[in-house]
């Protein structure tokens, strides 16, 4: 389908170009092992400390705390999620929660996306507009050779989808009007709101997905 004057496309990241499923529960299966929590479900470990993303950056987003990288965030909330398997936050070495919480940055993306994305930037600006921090986002392009022209998101725009800052920033960032870019994304959620950021930015995609 043809994208009349769009100039760019931004993308979602977990769970569109990603799966962050998957890619935590592999991680977390020998550190679980390793804490005595091996009869754990991995996929449940990872849904947990996933329910924790949005509350935390809720507190950014209401004002209640200033802008905080995710990175921060997903390692607080690592440690308030341990106790639900039953492992002591204490009891585990810092340097082991810093590695398991690089997880987020070592996640593999969907089968078809590093060549859809290679072929969309034969035609389109391409780049995240995600709500993880820069340096995730480049570890993450680094090791799986995702071709993004450049990295944007929360962390460039200092909000938080589903703000409207976060994408008309974005737009301000590459000196375009809203209309210009189109956000992809396979949650509605995130679909909605950047509908609903500026009355001349009607244009969104979804791919589909399970997440």
């Amino acid at each position: 389908m043809p994208l009349d004057g769009v100039r760019a496309l931004v993308f979602d990241v977990f769970g569109t170009v990603v799966d962050w499923r998957s890619g935590v529960a592999r991680e977390a299966e020998p550190f679980l092992k390793r804490h005595g929590a091996g009869t754990a479900i991995p996929a449940a470990f990872a849904d947990a400390w996933r329910r924790r993303y949005s509350p935390a950056m809720e507190e950014v987003r209401s004002g209640r705390r200033p802008f905080t990288r995710l990175d921060v965030l997903h390692r607080e909330n690592l440690e308030a999620v341990l106790p639900e398997f039953g492992i002591d936050p204490a009891s585990v070495p810092a340097s082991e929660l810093d590695e398991l919480n690089l997880a987020w940055h070592r996640l593999e993306p969907w089968p078809d996306a590093v060549a859809g994305l290679t072929r969309l930037k034969a035609r389109y600006i391409i780049a995240p507009l995600s709500n993880g921090n820069i340096v995730l986002m480049l570890n993450m392009a680094k090791r799986s050779r995702i071709p993004w022209d450049a990295i944007l998101g929360a962390e460039v725009v200092r909000a938080y989808k589903p703000m409207p800052e976060a994408y008309l920033r974005t737009a301000d960032v590459l000196a375009m009007k809203p209309n210009e870019i189109c956000l992809v994304a396979a949650h509605n959620g995130d679909l909605a709101a950047a509908r609903h950021a500026d009355c001349e930015q009607p244009l969104s995609r979804v791919r589909p997905s399970t997440d």
